[in-house]
């Protein structure tokens, strides 16, 4: 996942329902094998929304695991803070939108998202592991650490 930054602004994408993950999420997918992560987060951003990304700082990492079907799901989280092109005119995953940074959590989005969206524009990297199980949609611990500059901050919960 890679936010764009412009300024007060974040470009952001109203996905709707039948692609999964509907509300306002930042660009990002999958990694196409052999590219590297940092390469498949700017071959994401130029699909989905027409630009070139060029300041790209790796963010941190979200993953969520679900024991009974052995499943580990990451995320790596980027933030650019520079670009070229234009937007597209008619992007494949959802309208695109310039929102203001302070009004972006007023829209509708993910809770998993919402959760994420401070940590981009906060100094350093944060990490974020959820244990969860599938069947009752119930998360069974959380670690959330934030390596700032300086300073260390640690919230292990069971």
């Amino acid at each position: 996942m890679c936010m764009v930054q412009d300024g007060t602004k974040v470009l952001l994408m109203n996905r709707p329902d039948k692609l999964g993950f509907p509300g306002y999420i930042a660009p990002g997918g999958k990694v196409d094998f052999p590219e590297s992560i940092v390469n498949g987060a700017i071959r994401e951003v130029r699909e989905e929304t027409g630009l070139i990304i060029k300041d790209i700082i790796y963010k941190g990492l979200d993953e969520f695991c679900e024991p009974e079907k052995g499943l580990r799901y990451m995320v790596f989280n980027y933030l650019a803070t520079s670009f070229e092109g234009d937007i597209l005119e008619n992007p494949p995953e959802g309208e695109l939108l310039w929102v203001e940074i302070e009004e972006a959590l007023k829209l509708p989005m993910q809770d998993w998202f919402k959760r994420r969206f401070p940590l981009f524009f906060e100094q350093g990297t944060f990490e974020m592991s959820f244990v969860w199980n599938e069947k009752s949609n119930e998360t069974l611990e959380k670690t959330i650490k934030n390596y700032g500059v300086g300073q260390f901050n640690h919230i292990n919960e069971q």
